[in-house]
This record gives C-alpha cells, sequence and structure tokens, in this order.
C-alpha cells in the first residue's frame, strides 16, 4: 500500500501495510533505534498471505510444519502494519541528546496505531524493546491484544526478581563502535554491518541482507544520529510510572520466539519470559541472535506466527 504519516499524539509516524485491511491486523513494533525497515518487507508480505518459500528447519518448541514453495498455508490473510518509531526513519524526529518523549509515549504511539488503523484490536509483535513495550502494552490496554508474539526480549516484571537471569554475554562488554560520518551513505551502512554482526548469532548473520536494509535505512531516515542515539537515552531513563506489573495477569495467549545464541538476552530470558506469562509457547531459534528474524529462519517463524494468530481467530 506504500508508506503514510499518520499523526496521533501530536507526532507524525510513517507507517506501511500489507495485506487487507479487512482481515485480523497485526502490529509490528521494532527495537531500539529501529526504523521499519528492519522488519523486512518480503518478511511483511509472507505474514500477510501465507505464501511459504520452503520446507521449515530449526529447533521449534511448539508446532510448525513447512509449505512448499509458493503454496499458501490456508490459515488466511492478515493485515500486517510495521511503523518508524519516533527519532527513526521518517517519523517524527527531536534533537539529537534531546528526545521529547520516554517509553511510555512509545507505548502510547502503538497503542494509538491499532486505535487507528487495526480498528482497536490487533494481534501485537515485538522484538527486543519493541517486545518491552508489547509487554507493557497489554498489562495497560489488554482489550487491544488478541495475542502477543514476543522476540529477544525479556521478562518487564517478575515474580520472584531475586532469581538471576544470566548477563548479556562477555563479547558484548566494552563493545562501542565509533560514530560513522552519519551524512555519508556507505560510512552508516558499514557501521550498521558491524552493529549487527555484533548482536547476530554466529551462524545468523547475513552480510547481504543487511546491506540490502542498511540502505533504505540511511536513505529514508530524517536524522541517523537522533535515531542512534535517542531511544537509548530514553531507555536508560527512569520510568515516572512505578505501577506494579504483573504477567501472570496477561490472558492474550502468547509465543515467545528466541535464538539460542542471543548475546544481550541470553535464552534463558526467553524462557523466563514464557513461564512468567500463563500458557505461553517458547520457541527456540537454533543459533538465532539478537535480531529481528533473518531470512534464514523466516519458514520457521513466519508459519508460526501465522499459525499463533490463526488460533485466536478460531
Amino acid at each position: 500500500m506504500g508508506e503514510n504519516l499518520v499523526t496521533v499524539n501530536d507526532v507524525h509516524l510513517c507507517v506501511e501495510e500489507f495485506g487487507d485491511p479487512a482481515d485480523p491486523s497485526i502490529l509490528l513494533i521494532g527495537g531500539a533505534s529501529s526504523s521499519m525497515d528492519w522488519w523486512d518487507a518480503e518478511f511483511c508480505r509472507r505474514l500477510a498471505s501465507g505464501e511459504a518459500a520452503g520446507e521449515v528447519t530449526g529447533d521449534v518448541s511448539g508446532e510448525v510444519s513447512g509449505e512448499a514453495a509458493g503454496e499458501k498455508d490456508g490459515l488466511g490473510g492478515r493485515h500486517v502494519i510495521r511503523y518508524d518509531h519516533r527519532d527513526t526513519g521518517r517519523s517524527t524526529a527531536y534533537p539529537v541528546g534531546k528526545p521529547g518523549y520516554g517509553s511510555r509515549e512509545l507505548l502510547e504511539d502503538a497503542s494509538a496505531l491499532i486505535e487507528q488503523l487495526a480498528g482497536g484490536h490487533a494481534h501485537v509483535v515485538g522484538v527486543s524493546m519493541g517486545g518491552g513495550l508489547a509487554q507493557d502494552l497489554v498489562l495497560r490496554h489488554p482489550e487491544q491484544v488478541a495475542s502477543l508474539t514476543l522476540i529477544s526480549t525479556s521478562p518487564i516484571a517478575r515474580r520472584d526478581p531475586s532469581v538471576p537471569l544470566p548477563p548479556m554475554a562477555a563479547r558484548l562488554s566494552g563493545v562501542s563502535l565509533p560514530d560513522p560520518d552519519w551524512s555519508d551513505r556507505d560510512s552508516v551502512v558499514e557501521y550498521y554491518l558491524a552493529q549487527e554482526e555484533v548482536y547476530a548469532g554466529p551462524s545468523s548473520f547475513d552480510t547481504a541482507h543487511t546491506r540490502e536494509v542498511a540502505g533504505p535505512v540511511f536513505d529514508r531516515s530524517t536524522d541517523l544520529e537522533a535515531s542512534a542515539k535517542n531511544h537509548w537515552i530514553v531507555l536508560t531513563t527512569d520510568d515516572e510510572d512505578d505501577a506494579p506489573r504483573d504477567l501472570g495477569t496477561v490472558t492474550a495467549p502468547t509465543l515467545v520466539i528466541h535464538g539460542d545464541a542471543d548475546p544481550m538476552f541470553p535464552v534463558a530470558h526467553g524462557a523466563a519470559l514464557a513461564a512468567e506469562i500463563p500458557g505461553a509457547t517458547l520457541l527456540v531459534l537454533d543459533g538465532g541472535g539478537h535480531q529481528v528474524p533473518p531470512p534464514a529462519t523466516w519458514d520457521v517463524v513466519v508459519p508460526a506466527i501465522r499459525r499463533h494468530t490463526f488460533r485466536e481467530m478460531s
């Protein structure tokens, strides 16, 4: 359908929709500093249409099966929505180092998009920071969430926080990539390649695909330096709302997807998240890192999400 700017909460957010708006909606919430480009357009099309690309492979703790290439899975269409967070892509940008919003505003942006584009009710898929926002969204606005899919993320609340979760991998300690020349396309693309390689699993980094995504990120972004820095300021600022959160109250059917080589949130985080939410299912991606599912995983991830959302339509 092409990109459109929509106005929510006094800001402009750039969105793109795939599939028929009359079909059940899936809202994709990206990670920190990530424009919608990281939700690959082909991934979105497959999620909307159910058209398969080949045989499923991988370690999956859940019921997932593949379809022959080019065939549809018989699970109906989806209306898939991807969007640029504030300070990413073509959405409203703020001065570098001075984001005029907090995590609550990012959450309410997602809520407003569900109201405006999905008729007030959507399946919600979030990755990394987006997975945290999705958890908070279902706690604050449970009526909006038909189902949850949480990817490469960690529980925002735990019944027993005294039990520690494993820290990030040692190889991430002290990693600080130098700023590129934000005005130079090649410099920025190389920066994103280096960044993605750090967080990807050892067998899941796709250089060619990352390069294909990084170029449009440069081309589409209003202020790349603000994109790279402002969300991290938001994430390290205490949330003034200290209302208690209990994932044990979540009734939305939940699928947790986690790579077993995630260096940011080791797979125990995904297991802990699934344990916190009643009835949640855990799907483990063999060799997957801390990343939006790369093309090599789509034959696992797309059917899993479509089956998960179909069950909740039935």
